[in-house]
């Protein structure tokens, strides 16, 4: 589902990892039409580093 929000709506991707502040950046960047993709690509990635440290702190017991 967080990725569907990543692609479609960036900057609320952010919020829901607990970013606001990259969250309006992002918005920020996603309000013009060519900054949309970047935007895009962005949030993935954030997605993806977001997925790699739960799963690092589910191992270390925190």
């Amino acid at each position: 589902m967080r990725l569907l929000i990543a692609i479609f709506v960036p900057f609320l991707l952010f919020f829901t990892i607990g970013r606001p502040l990259a969250g309006i950046i992002c918005l920020i960047l996603q309000l013009t039409l060519i900054g949309w993709i970047p935007a895009a690509l962005w949030a993935v990635y954030a997605l993806s580093q977001y997925n790699t440290d739960q799963k690092i702190s589910g191992l270390q017991g925190d």
